[in-house]
């Protein structure tokens, strides 16, 4: 029994007449009477009784053709929804998230306008390490990540460039530089840093290692901390200070001042990363970054970050 066989019948049913049937088929009649008769033969019952001139099903044709036609309804169902998932419709999307990328506001513009174009995707977060992300990326576990530069990418990417940020200082409120509205790296030459594991020598504290030392002075790390969140929570703690990207001044703790760093010191900036083979979904996604991609950061305003090479 094939599709073509229900299609046969369903349309013989409808019209009550091989030669009807035959015409809106575009077949000859006796074909269609030959394939009508080699489906009652399989099934082992007439699915049809003669009456006059015309057709009528019987009593097993009439539950046949209702089975039939829901039959042919999901598979054509099925056919419109493989194509939704072509089109990036429908279906599963797994986007990694460098942790500090939920709190700014390109990132969750970008999740809401995708929200809103692709209501039927189900947007699966998975928050992890920039290194580690490009990694699940590059293995396959992950369709799209949104990371910090610069990191390390064995296989080819497709990049967009989603924000780029100053950087502010995590200071004790009363530190005496607490009430300044800018201050330079220099004057922080002193202080007790906590910044975010570097075992891969990327990433942001690197950069902020690296700005320290194009200063003339090696910052003195007083604690490393898993994420920059909890960077935050270590200098509202007492333990030194951090330098997280301006984006996390809404994670507001009492007892601390975000005081930003004047020009000479490195942006952050956010991207979303794919494979250059990415689902449908991920180049969804891609196109409702590219409709507001931010413009480049102006010269001068600050130090940009090198990006990789999409």
């Amino acid at each position: 029994m094939e599709l073509r066989h229900l299609r046969y019948f369903v349309m013989t049913a409808q019209l009550q007449s091989f030669t009807k049937a035959a015409e809106a088929l575009h077949i000859a009649q006796p074909p269609l009477g030959q394939q009508i008769r080699a489906l009652e033969e399989e099934i082992g019952t007439p699915l049809f009784h003669r009456q006059g001139r015309g057709i009528v099903l019987s009593d097993a044709g009439r539950v046949f053709w209702a089975a039939a036609v829901d039959i042919l309804a999901r598979v054509d169902q099925a056919k419109e929804q493989a194509l939704s998932a072509a089109r990036g419709e429908v279906g599963t999307l797994t986007l990694g998230l460098t942790e500090s990328a939920s709190y700014n506001d390109a990132v969750t513009a970008l999740l809401r306008r995708f929200r809103q174009a692709h209501p039927a995707v189900q947007l699966q977060l998975v928050e992890d390490g920039s290194e580690s992300l490009i990694r699940r990326l590059d293995d396959g576990e992950l369709d799209a990540v949104i990371v910090r530069p610069p990191y390390s990418h064995p296989g080819e990417l497709v990049i967009q460039q989603l924000s780029a940020e100053p950087l502010v200082a995590v200071l004790p409120a009363e530190h005496p530089l607490a009430c300044r509205a800018g201050i330079a790296l220099t004057e922080l030459r002193d202080e007790r840093f906590i910044l975010f594991s570097r075992k891969s020598g990327y990433g942001l504290s690197a950069d902020v290692v690296a700005a320290c030392r194009s200063q003339g002075f090696t910052p003195t790390i007083q604690q490393e901390a898993p994420q920059v969140a909890s960077a935050i929570n270590l200098a509202a703690a007492g333990l030194g200070i951090a330098i997280v990207p301006a984006s996390m001044q809404t994670l507001h703790r009492p007892g601390l001042a975000f005081v930003g760093l004047e020009l000479g010191m490195p942006i952050t900036a956010l991207q979303l990363a794919m494979r250059g083979q990415h689902p449908a979904l991920a180049a969804a996604l891609l196109r409702c970054a590219c409709s507001s991609a931010q413009p480049p950061p102006v010269p001068g305003d600050a130090r940009s970050t090198e990006l990789p090479t999409p």
